[in-house]
């Protein structure tokens, strides 16, 4: 059960890239938690995610050399969740379907994976941990940064910091 959770659902053992498939598997997920809930619904899914999600990969990973094997993804999915975050929260404020703020979508996405594999400042001192808490934290501070630059990237879209 632990590893089904810590690869969603054994999306971990695509290749190449598992890490990428990952949070790509997060989206259409994402998609239906807010169609059925919303926003709040999103937010609370994502806690589960991250919590359930550090539980699943410490079980997973526990006597074993390598702390953050390839396949573990939950991570990732908790991540890209975190950078939507202001996708879900601004539909719901626009009073807009969410798949209309497509390209908060690809921002999020986008911004994610290259915070995730450039691993800069707090991404890459969380990555350094070698426990379950630092496989989670790395992805969880990049969707941050990421979702930071989500809100950016509308507000400059939308006129909002004109220069």
């Amino acid at each position: 059960m632990m590893h089904l959770v810590s690869t969603f659902f054994l999306v971990g053992h695509l290749r190449p890239a598992p890490g990428t498939w990952g949070s790509l598997a997060a989206l259409p997920v994402a998609w239906v938690i807010h169609a059925l809930g919303g926003a709040w619904a999103f937010l609370v899914a994502t806690v589960v995610v991250i919590v359930l999600g550090w539980w699943a990969i410490r079980r997973d990973t526990e006597g074993k050399r390598d702390h953050d094997p390839s396949e573990i993804v939950i991570d990732e999915v908790a991540g890209q969740w975190v950078a939507l975050m202001p996708v879900m929260i601004g539909a719901g404020y626009a009073g807009v379907p969410v798949l209309a703020l497509w390209p908060g979508w690809v921002t999020a996405f986008v911004m994610f994976r290259v915070l995730d594999i450039w691993k800069p400042g707090p991404v890459g001192w969380a990555d350094r941990r070698t426990d379950a808490w630092g496989v989670m934290l790395d992805d969880v501070i990049a969707g941050a940064i990421a979702a930071v630059i989500v809100i950016l990237a509308a507000a400059l879209s939308h006129g909002v910091m004109m220069l």
